[in-house]
């Protein structure tokens, strides 16, 4: 039996698995802030889900930058995890071998293979929720890198002059929940100006304009709490896209993501086929 985990800025996910698929509906927590008390929740959860069975793995995924000894070195969300030996303090308290990956990498790899990119060969996915990530995914596998991938921080803006009042010129300072809050003084899903989203639309279509031009995907997967009802439409971040998009005749398919929530549940399930 194996675990799978999705631990994020504000909740933790918890699901058990076989070789083939996940036992039952994944348990959710919110995530504790302090890090021993967020291992010792995820260790109960997962104890939990596997209804005393013999853990032989866990993996999983979290919000921030995870180094090769499975340290979390950069979580702006969860800042006293930073730091922490998270891989070593799960593999003591689950007595399993632990496999860390970047949360969006691992909502990237679960939409490439269970969601809105199968079929595809080369899927990139972005996230556009408090912050912006994604990762590249290539025949089902999560694609190699030195350093994770941040498209979030790519520079859309050098001199600020399409947003004056963002503050930054990252795509991430742009487009982000926690950008837009503070630029607009409320919540994101309070805001009812159908220009305001037109905008963000727009903003967007430059990130993803450049994600497509150095990651060159069969289609572009995006998710997260920006991209609902309320907020913006992936129809508005194509019609953006094609005005400004001149390297091939034709753009790559934009979806948008489909599992939801338990997207890093789905990816650690495939990550563990892929293994086995």
């Amino acid at each position: 039996m194996y675990i799978l985990f999705d631990i994020g800025g504000t909740k933790m996910r918890v699901a058990c698995a076989n070789a083939s698929n996940t036992c039952g509906e994944p348990r959710i927590e919110m995530t504790p802030k302090n890090f021993e008390e967020g291992v010792a929740l995820l260790a109960h959860m997962a104890k939990e889900a596997g209804g005393g069975e013999t853990v032989e793995g866990v993996i999983g995924g979290i919000a921030g930058i995870v180094d090769s000894d499975g340290v979390l070195t950069k979580s702006p969300n969860l800042p006293d995890w930073s730091g922490k030996p998270l891989k070593k303090a799960l593999s003591e308290a689950l007595g399993a071998p632990v496999t860390i990956e970047n949360d969006a990498a691992m909502v990237g790899l679960g939409e490439a293979v269970y969601g809105a990119g199968r079929g595809f060969s080369i899927v990139a996915y972005l996230t556009v929720s408090t912050g912006v990530g994604g990762a590249r995914i290539v025949e089902g596998m999560i694609d190699e890198h030195a350093q994770g991938f941040e498209p979030g921080h790519a520079i859309i803006d050098p001199d600020n002059s399409l947003c004056p009042t963002c503050d930054g010129n990252e795509l991430e300072d742009y487009v982000s929940g926690t950008s837009v809050e503070k630029r607009f003084g409320k919540k994101p899903h309070e805001i009812t100006d159908s220009a305001v989203w037109d905008e963000l639309a727009k903003f967007l279509a430059y990130g993803v304009h450049n994600t497509i031009a150095y990651w060159s995907p069969d289609v572009v997967v995006i998710g997260g709490s920006m991209m609902r009802e309320v907020g913006i439409s992936v129809e508005g971040v194509e019609k953006h896209l094609k005005e400004i998009f001149s390297i091939t005749s034709s753009i790559p398919a934009i979806r948008k993501a489909e599992l939801g929530d338990v997207g890093g549940i789905y990816g650690a399930l495939a990550y563990l086929q892929s293994k086995k």
